[in-house]
């Protein structure tokens, strides 16, 4: 697994968290809570995983029930990146009944979401051993909530894409197409791109491959949707020249396969739109 991984600081995550939080007390709070729950009553609350899993989210569950109420004690029992079984305590949440049951929910939706992503992560990168192939994530995140599924996908030993817009080359397809070709759009990038910018550019075909490398000026090469004997042969014609990303229907049952014909990464989607849920609880 890797263990390229660091914590952010709290202070990134916040604003993210703030606003779920905000989302879930609206105007007038936990209602429920206050009309029930004893201001005076204190409890020890547990946070267990239900099945097994990769941890993730825990930061983000921490920053939660602080931002609640600062003064409940979290004790993180087992932090992001941690594999965990069935019945496991990942946290202890000790204080105020009623502050703990207002950060709650958030808490969950954040914990058991990142630890679904780190666990299918986790699986999809299992399928390269004995290979030099990484798992690396997309841009298919949900709105908002990119930086955490990002971290969610270095937790589970996978490794991260450009995060937006703004901080890598890729042309893809329809670029080409609006540009009027490989040669045209490698050459507008050379002309305009940064020394401390990457280049990638997506190809279909072997012929557009064979042109990205006699044009120059990638520095990454993306492989759409090619079939296994069809990637054998590009990373052929690639080594030693350009990294190498196998992309599109990139699904589990695929992986070990694709990794074995030398491809440098395989990119997927599926790590973050298509993760399920971890089943995570609260217990008291």
């Amino acid at each position: 697994m890797s263990t390229q991984f660091a914590t952010l600081p709290d202070m990134i995550l916040e604003p993210m968290v703030r606003a779920a939080l905000m989302e879930d007390l609206g105007q007038n709070g936990d209602i429920t809570t206050r009309a029930v729950i004893p201001a005076t009553a204190t409890y020890t609350a547990r946070l267990n995983a239900r099945e097994d899993g990769i941890v993730s989210g825990m930061q983000i569950a921490r920053i939660a029930f602080h931002l609640v109420d600062a003064r409940l004690k979290v004790e993180t029992l087992l932090p992001d990146g941690r594999p965990c079984k069935k019945g496991d305590t990942l946290m202890t949440i000790d204080g105020s009944a009623a502050s703990i049951l207002s950060g709650e929910r958030v808490a969950l939706n954040f914990a058991g979401r990142l630890t679904g992503i780190a666990t299918l992560t986790a699986a999809f990168a299992a399928e390269t051993k004995g290979t030099a192939t990484r798992i690396t994530c997309t841009r298919k995140t949900t709105p908002g909530l990119r930086i955490a599924e990002k971290q969610a996908v270095l937790h589970g030993g996978g490794y991260n894409h450009r995060f937006g817009l703004s901080d890598a080359i890729l042309i893809k397809d329809n670029h080409i197409a609006a540009a009027g070709g490989v040669r045209a759009v490698l050459n507008a990038a050379k002309s305009s791109v940064s020394h401390m910018m990457k280049v990638e550019i997506e190809v279909d075909t072997l012929d557009q491959l064979t042109e990205v490398i006699a044009t120059g000026g990638a520095d990454v090469v993306l492989l759409d949707n090619m079939d296994t004997p069809t990637l054998i042969k590009a990373v052929e014609i690639a080594k030693g020249q350009v990294v190498t990303e196998a992309s599109g229907n990139m699904r589990l049952d695929r992986i070990a396969e694709v990794a074995a014909t030398g491809v440098d990464y395989i990119s997927s989607g599926a790590l973050t739109h298509s993760a399920r849920t971890l089943d995570l609880g609260l217990d008291f």
